[in-house]
């Protein structure tokens, strides 16, 4: 062998050495566990705290606006997926200014996302609901509140309460407003033909309320990064 080609052969096992081992520290490396999810279910109710004014005023359809996690969210089986302080989304879907003869206004909203502290969102189907006991809402041992009704499901901000406020309910019949949102306040006396106008909707910043699940959502157990 000649000295190019001993120098040649040299080169190829100063560059296929490392090559090789490279494969081979590849092919040993270790595949990162499975993340465990676990289930919400559907009906359980998420306890929020509004983080800015929202008013039916000002409000248009496609609106964002954001709430607080007061308590943590635990799945069926008690594990802590989501902590005190996640970050709830809403979007408004409906706005109705208040109208003459005592029509107070309204305002439909849903909830969108779900975002942890670690930065893990998770998209949710969420509705407004009251918090109070009459809406035959039960807490278990760790902390979530479950529905057993789904009739507040059509639930809005309504017009009225205390200060002018706002109440959570669904208009019946003839205009009347169904006042089940205590935490809210409550409906400044009958709408009547007397009244001019109705009330705009007012929700403070700081106001607490019911976000049910319309459908399940899956989380791993939360861990803070």
């Amino acid at each position: 062998m000649n000295q190019k080609a001993r120098l040649l052969t040299t080169l190829c096992l100063v560059f296929a050495l490392p090559l090789a081992t490279t494969v081979t520290s590849l092919g040993q490396k270790k595949s990162k566990p499975k993340r465990t999810f676990y289930s919400v279910p559907v009906n359980s109710t998420m306890r929020v705290r509004l983080n800015q004014d929202l008013g039916s005023e000002k409000a248009r359809i496609g609106d964002t606006f954001t709430s607080t996690l007061v308590d943590p969210i635990y799945s069926s089986g008690g594990v802590e997926v989501a902590p005190q302080g996640s970050i709830v989304t809403g979007t408004v879907t409906q706005v109705q200014r208040a109208q003459k003869k005592g029509q107070p206004a309204t305002m439909d909203v849903s909830f969108v996302s779900l975002k942890l502290p670690n930065g893990y969102v998770r998209h949710i189907n969420g509705s407004l609901t009251e918090l109070t006991s009459s809406s035959g809402s039960t807490s278990d041992n760790e902390g979530t509140i479950t529905a057993k009704k789904t009739s507040h499901r059509k639930a809005k901000f309504i017009g009225g309460g205390a200060a002018g406020g706002a109440v959570i309910g669904a208009i019946a019949g003839g205009g009347k407003g169904l006042a089940i949102g205590a935490g809210v306040g409550a409906l400044a006396g009958g709408i009547t033909g007397r009244i001019k106008k109705g009330s705009e909707v007012k929700v403070s910043s700081g106001t607490e309320f019911g976000v049910i699940l319309n459908q399940p959502i899956s989380l791993p157990r939360y861990a803070a990064q």
